[in-house]
């Protein structure tokens, strides 16, 4: 899978390039204000597709994050795709956040899915049923199924995902990301040990979200 380990995720060259350029044009035009605008708006854009190296903790029967960002949600909530009540984590990444997400145990992709639709606050609580979305299905290597849904932003217009059915993730790995602030949902098995509260800050693949009792 992409990004696994390069210092800039790949969907951020081409935005890197266009602003690069146009600094560049702007610099040989010594048109200095607007230069100085465009290289901040640069550099912006380099900072937003970081992708920084995780240690991921080794507890076992562990959950890990799949978002940087703040838990915004947090409790019991009905999964559609399996039709069951689950232990629900929204957390909300903004702009200054890194949008790489990983995957939050290992195990094997039974099912993705994608969803179009409009592009609310990712905040807001109709994001869940009516926001652009992608999700994975995943089943861990102790038999639990967990799902992780992207869900796009106000601003974010395009989610990446890179897994496919039948697709064995390890803990930690980086399975996609969402361009310029989103929401990262997470439903875990009803019975697990929560290790969040609610407007914690999260860091993806190092911070446990819960644990299987």
């Amino acid at each position: 899978m992409r990004n696994q380990n390069t210092p800039i995720a790949a969907e951020g060259y081409p935005f890197i390039a266009v602003a690069g350029i146009a600094t560049l044009i702007l610099v040989l035009l010594s048109w200095k204000i607007p230069a100085l605008l465009a290289l901040a708006v640069t550099l912006f854009i380099v900072y937003f597709f970081r992708n920084p190296q995780r240690i991921s903790p080794a507890e076992e029967n562990t959950f890990l994050a799949p978002a940087d960002g703040v838990v915004t949600f947090l409790g019991s909530a009905q999964e559609s795709h399996l039709g069951v009540e689950m232990l629900k984590i929204s957390i909300f990444m903004s702009v200054f956040n890194v949008h790489i997400n990983r995957v939050p145990c290992s195990g094997t992709v039974v099912d993705t899915f994608y969803i179009r639709g409009k592009f609310h606050d990712a905040r807001d609580d109709r994001a869940t049923y009516e926001n652009e979305q992608s999700g994975i299905i995943l089943e861990s290597e102790q038999g639990e199924k967990i799902v992780i849904v992207q869900v796009a932003g106000l601003i974010a217009r395009r989610i990446v995902s890179y897994p496919k059915k039948g697709d064995s993730l390890e803990r930690g790995q980086r399975f996609g990301l969402i361009r310029f602030g989103s929401r990262v949902d997470v439903y875990l098995p009803k019975g697990a040990d929560l290790r969040v509260a609610l407007g914690d800050k999260t860091v993806a693949g190092e911070t446990i979200l819960g644990r299987l009792p």
